[in-house]
């Protein structure tokens, strides 16, 4: 599952990312702060795409290109839960992904 804070983002539905799936951005970086969830949209110019959320709130694909997180396994998430992070952002790369640890 996807818990997302970014609240002005179009996938976000309660705090659950409904994204069929997402692009977690980060090649090279050694920090949380420098990854990103590159399928964020805002919501001021995309509107509202929860209508694919499933009952269980799971995003179907996980894509990573932080290959120095723990959890990326050939450009995919194996992470359980992630967590994606941005207060009232207007860019992807304002957002991060708060589960990014270093290998």
């Amino acid at each position: 599952m996807i818990s997302c804070n970014v609240n002005n983002c179009s996938h976000n539905s309660s705090g659950t990312c409904c994204a069929n799936s997402i692009n977690v951005g980060g090649k090279g970086v050694s920090k949380a702060e420098n990854t990103c969830c590159g399928s964020f949209l805002d919501k001021t110019n995309y509107s509202n795409l929860t209508n694919s959320c499933s009952s269980s709130g799971a995003c179907e694909s996980i894509s990573c290109n932080a290959e120095n997180c723990k959890y990326n396994s050939n450009e995919a998430c194996t992470a359980k839960n992630i967590e994606i992070n941005g207060a009232e952002v207007n860019l992807y790369s304002e957002t991060n992904c708060k589960t990014f640890e270093l290998k």
